[in-house]
């Protein structure tokens, strides 16, 4: 150091004392600084006091002379104990200087720093607290690095209870005692994550920008750690602090443990499963966020398609079959969500949507990762049904639980079974949804439920054994005298042609309830029922769906309903593409079953005259058509009636009728086929079907002109005669009753009572 350089207002005493090797000339030189500085404090002469303390930082402190240094070092600290309590105004100029000498080589120059800022914050107090970051890094980092007498293991329960305070500072120190920890190779703080991780989402709601952005940076740190080394992390006792955390309402927390919630599952695979009611109830409800919120719907996307893949066949696998040792090693349900809320001080838990409360119980305790995992199937169908249940829940969370419930059916179908008649009731309400595609993915879990191989019975109307437990009470049934769904049958009186697939004892309650609530919603059936009918078609056997409804509609009570229901399986059965199959099959009627079928369907179709035709027409019964339309002359002519008729000669010049049409060529041989259409253009008032018609008959050709003797031979061979198994004599006289039963009713309600002249209605 140049000794004639000018120190002033440090005299030249002063400065050469500050230099000495010796501790207590140093010492003296300090007194000297302190008296200086008090004077300067009260001829309030900041420029001198910022003078001096700049002096002894940059000459001496910072100075390559070790022995300045020190002297630097005490005469810093003299300067606070001047300034008292105005040392906070010059607080950063005092610390920085002592900081630098923490990373000196010279062990006793460091010892002398820390007496520096101990004097420094002694007298500062409160005022320090601005600069406490940079203070705890230089102090606690070289603590800990440099000492192996650290006590992790005790620090750990302190570090715990102070996580949870509210203070602002205290919030700063604990995050960065965490950052100093987590640096220290030596340390593995993932070992205590669990003891930590519920506090740290807690101050991540801290108000503060500042102590937000630290809280995520040691987050970060901590995931990228996880990913590392996931072997050693403690997945399962972590699960619950995420899902409490993923249900927050600040975006900041939620998408933060959401992230979190993804790589778990993707990292500790079915260890998460245990946890999936909690998780569900944590993720369902975001899938249906806005863009507003789009990352944490995306991430939670991930979440739900990443843990449905955790649920395989060997979930399904009976109870009694596992070990022992494995029950005894399982999860608990009960009490790990009690801990974790204890844990918290008013945390996020708090924010839980209250009607999933009750699933939320279900949550299994921590485990070790090791033990073997256990699919908690009764909670997780108790959240799926509470957000199908809540109307004010998203399409989007909707189709998502409808996708988990199909899912779980097909990987776990005897377990679900249990479950299946707490579902079904909303499974049937769902089809009333606005969406569509919510309706659609509603149709492919039912359909699953009515074909499953899980589902079937030695006896269709009696479950048997526990895995399968119908409660016929609760079905879905009309209990008015106006139904009689109520009176239907046993699935025993489904006379299901051999050829089709066996559907389980569940398929013909779906169809009963089906039925029923068309009959209660007739909006459903008008806007839905064709949709709902041609998807079930798809995804089921559309001869079962036919056949059932038919059996089940012959004993309706409430006649116009049966009608009106009718009139939409005939519309449904000629135009949809879904049936032709179907349609072919009743077209000829060459097989016993076509035949069974046609006769099913001929009773129920009873009930509306003009789709009884059409039936006809469809399989050809050309001249049972003409007995029908002969009995027309004795039924009560409506306006109904007649716009029905006039559809059907609509339906006649659609291609789906194009063999009938061009059989019209062959007139010797569908003698009755024209009868049967002169028989209609004879219904029909002078009206624009009847033009149509009229049209169509006039291009019959004459049969002389066509006839050959080659003709002849083929007319022979080609005439169909009636099936020799279906009674149409005996279906004839149905129809009448069933017509006679309609035309009572009407009566009944007009209050004509028993008298029934036949008129025509305007």
């Amino acid at each position: 150091m140049n000794p004639e350089k000018d120190f002033a207002p440090l005299t030249p005493n002063i400065v050469r004392a500050l230099n000495d090797k010796l501790y207590e000339k140093r010492k003296v030189a300090a007194l000297e600084i302190e008296k200086l500085v008090r004077e300067f404090v009260a001829q309030n002469n900041t420029v001198q006091i910022k003078h001096v303390i700049q002096t002894l930082s940059q000459e001496f402190a910072l100075s390559q002379h070790p022995h300045s240094r020190k002297g630097g070092l005490i005469g810093l600290a003299a300067c606070s104990i001047a300034l008292g309590k105005d040392s906070g105004l010059y607080l950063k100029e005092l610390i920085e200087p002592v900081l630098t000498c923490f990373n000196d080589a010279d062990s006793r120059l460091r010892y002398y720093a820390c007496e520096a800022l101990y004097n420094i914050v002694k007298v500062a107090r409160g005022a320090v607290l601005p600069h406490f970051n940079v203070l705890f890094d230089g102090l606690s980092k070289d603590i800990v690095t440099e000492s192996n007498k650290f006590d992790l293991v005790g620090f750990i329960p302190l570090l715990r209870e102070r996580i949870y305070s509210n203070n602002q500072y205290a919030r700063q120190f604990i995050i960065s005692w965490i950052l100093v920890l987590e640096s220290v190779p030596d340390i593995n703080l993932l070992d205590y994550l669990p003891e930590i991780l519920d506090g740290l989402f807690q101050i991540l709601g801290d108000n503060g920008k500042e102590i937000r952005k630290m809280c995520e940076v040691v987050l970060g740190e901590f995931l990228k750690e996880i990913k590392k080394n996931p072997s050693s992390v403690k997945f399962a006792e972590m699960a619950n602090i995420l899902v409490i955390h993923c249900q927050t309402t600040d975006d900041l927390i939620q998408l933060t443990a959401m992230c979190w919630m993804r790589e778990f599952i993707q990292l500790a695979g079915r260890v998460m499963l245990p946890y999936s009611s909690g998780i569900l109830t944590a993720v369902l409800p975001c899938l249906a966020y806005d863009d507003r919120k789009k990352s944490i719907k995306e991430v939670a996307n991930v979440c739900n398609q990443s843990l449905m893949k955790l649920v395989t066949p060997e979930d399904d696998e009976p109870d009694e079959l596992k070990s022992a040792v494995q029950r005894q090693t399982e999860p608990n349900p009960e009490d790990s969500l009690a801990k974790q809320e204890g844990t918290s001080s008013g945390g996020p838990d708090s924010s839980c949507d209250s009607s999933f409360s009750s699933s939320i119980s279900v949550f299994p305790s921590a485990c070790t990762d090791r033990a073997p995992v256990t699919l908690h199937l009764d909670g997780i169908v108790q959240v799926l049904n509470c957000h199908l249940s809540d109307m004010a829940i998203g399409m989007m969370t909707r189709i998502a639980v409808l996708k988990w419930l199909y899912h779980l059916y097909i990987k776990t179908p005897r377990k679900m079974f249990r479950h299946t008649d707490s579902l079904f009731p909303i499974l049937l309400q769902t089809l009333s949804d606005e969406s569509d595609e919510v309706v659609l993915k509603d149709l492919e879990v039912l359909a699953e439920i009515a074909s499953s191989p899980a589902g079937q019975t030695d006896d269709p109307g009696q479950p048997d054994g526990p895995d399968l437990q119908i409660n016929h009470s609760e079905l879905q049934v009309p209990t008015s005298s106006k139904t009689s769904l109520l009176n239907t049958p046993s699935t025993k009186g489904l006379e299901c042609s051999p050829s089709t697939p066996t559907m389980n004892s569940y398929f013909y309650k779906f169809m009963i309830n089906l039925l029923q609530r068309f009959s209660s919603e007739r909006k459903l059936l008008e806007v839905r029922g064709p949709f709902i009918i041609r998807q079930l078609c798809l995804l089921l056997n559309a001869e079962n769906i036919f056949h059932s409804m038919a059996d089940i509609l012959l004993r309706e009570e409430d006649l116009k309903f049966a009608s009106t229901m009718v009139h939409t399986l005939n519309t449904i059965l000629l135009t949809s593409t879904e049936l032709f199959q179907l349609r072919n099959q009743l077209k000829d009627l060459k097989t016993l079953e076509s035949q069974n079928l046609f006769c099913c369907l001929y009773r129920s179709w009873c009930h509306n005259p003009v789709t009884t035709v059409s039936l006809c027409f469809l399989t050809q019964n050309y001249r049972h058509a003409y007995d029908l339309i002969q009995k027309f002359g004795d039924l009560e002519v409506t306006v109904d009636f007649l716009t029905e008729v006039d559809k059907l000669v609509q339906l006649i010049e659609c291609p789906i009728f194009t063999y009938l049409r061009l059989q019209l060529l062959d007139v010797k041989n569908n003698p009755y086929l024209i009868k049967a259409l002169y028989g209609l253009l004879m219904l029909l008032p002078q009206s624009s079907a009847f033009q149509l018609l009229s049209h169509r008959l006039q291009c019959v050709p004459n049969p002389e002109l066509l006839q050959t003797e080659d003709s002849l031979k083929a007319a022979l061979k080609s005439q169909k005669c009636d099936s020799p198994s279906i009674d149409y004599a005996e279906l004839l006289q149905h129809f009448e009753k069933v017509q006679n039963q309609h035309l009572e009713v009407r009566h009944q309600r007009s209050g004509r009572g028993d008298h029934l002249d036949r008129r025509v209605v305007l």
